[in-house]
């Protein structure tokens, strides 16, 4: 029993020191080959295949055969990892309402940061999602527009971990089923109008403006699907 702890100890080790190499290079980079990194861990051939295996699940290497084969550096894909959370929430038996009742009161911060934000390629991309707003007259036009809202917000906010919340909230939204939201055109004009609202006090950079349109947008939202569900 000793033994087989002492391997998994091993083995947990040299991933680590695997996931250490890789975040030292550059994404794609190549780490070393198999027997060099034999060496340079001191690790027998099947440890580090084991550890290879738990580094490369994490996504923080990838392992390539043939000729150039090797350990290349690699990185979590975000997306990935969000979708994974929005669909482990969904077999806990999340709702859309659960995501929004935590996600309000970030997404209120993230409007209010957003209003500092002075990437110009940023602006500009909101300020064309401002201006193309009233095209979306359609159920799934709305929601990939609230999605794509609450994604430019997040990435004006400057705070990962913003991003992070309310990448989780707009994923489990676009996967909603079996919600009416938007099937009503007053529903649709309404959330334009609070589109438009909260995008201009971003852009004339008005934080107290953006955080009350933010809570305005979030408890009509809510208020919408709980009519649905009553």
């Amino acid at each position: 029993m000793e033994q087989i702890g002492h391997s998994e100890t091993l083995v947990a080790r040299t991933a680590r020191a695997l996931a250490k190499l890789s975040l030292e290079h550059e994404a794609g980079a190549f780490i070393g080959g198999e027997d060099d990194l034999l060496h340079r861990l001191g690790v027998s051939r099947p440890t580090l295949r084991q550890a290879a295996k738990i580094a490369e699940n994490d996504r923080l290497i990838s392992v390539r055969r043939g000729i150039r084969g090797g350990f290349y550096a690699s990185r979590p894909d975000a997306s990935d990892a969000i979708r994974t959370l929005a669909r482990y929430l969904r077999l806990k038996g999340a709702t859309l309402l659960d995501i929004m009742a935590v996600s309000r009161l970030v997404s209120e911060e993230a409007a209010a940061l957003a209003c500092a934000c002075e990437d110009r390629g940023l602006r500009e991309m909101l300020e064309q999602f401002d201006a193309d707003i009233d095209q979306a007259d359609s159920v799934a036009a709305m929601i990939a527009a609230e999605a794509e809202l609450a994604r430019l917000v997040a990435l004006m906010s400057g705070n990962p971990a913003i991003e992070l919340v309310m990448a989780i909230g707009y994923s489990f939204g676009m996967e909603e089923q079996g919600t009416g939201l938007y099937r009503d055109p007053e529903q649709r004009a309404e959330a334009r109008k609070l589109q438009h609202g909260l995008c201009r006090a971003i852009l004339d950079h008005d934080a107290d403006i953006a955080r009350l349109m933010m809570r305005r947008r979030s408890g009509a939202m809510a208020a919408w699907i709980a009519g649905e569900k009553s």
